[in-house]
């Protein structure tokens, strides 16, 4: 497989600054040969891309959108604290969040934007376990937050 730097410039895909947290937590843990990466929203350049509820003032296109934006800060996140994105062996499993709409049952659709993002750059190392959750408020008022768990190469 390409080097993932080289797959994301094909992508036409650039890692931004990693969000700051908006609250008292760390972006990343690393325990052993895993990294745990905390909810990330759809920021670019420290805004959101989007706001409200998918299934009202989102659709599921612009959510799915939202959701690859949060896998891209993921993936800022995980470059930043393990000093680069080659050690990422595989996606393990992505939680996602998605603010819903009073009956919005399409949930696993938006994050279908996630998981087909991290397929083209990993390959078949980016599929992953996955849950999908409606939840009726996220934080800024987003309509989607990633968090996420990767295999990492412990320097072999």
């Amino acid at each position: 497989m390409a080097k993932v730097e080289d797959r994301l410039r094909e992508l036409g895909v650039q890692i931004p600054d990693v969000p700051t947290p908006l609250g008292s937590y760390k972006t990343a843990s690393v325990t052993g040969n895993l990294i745990f990466v905390s909810g990330q929203l759809p920021l670019a350049d420290g805004e959101l891309i989007l706001e409200g509820k998918v299934g009202a003032e989102v659709s599921i296109e612009d959510g799915m959108r939202a959701a690859r934006v949060c896998s891209i800060n993921a993936l800022s996140v995980m470059s930043m604290e393990l000093g680069g994105l080659e050690s990422i062996k595989r996606i393990v499993k992505i939680t996602g969040y998605v603010a819903s709409a009073p009956g919005f049952h399409n949930q696993a659709n938006v994050l279908n934007g996630a998981s087909d993002f991290f397929f083209q750059v990993f390959g078949d190392d980016g599929r992953h376990a996955r849950a999908a959750v409606g939840v009726s408020e996220l934080p800024m008022n987003s309509p989607v937050e990633i968090e996420l768990i990767a295999e990492i190469s412990q320097g072999d």
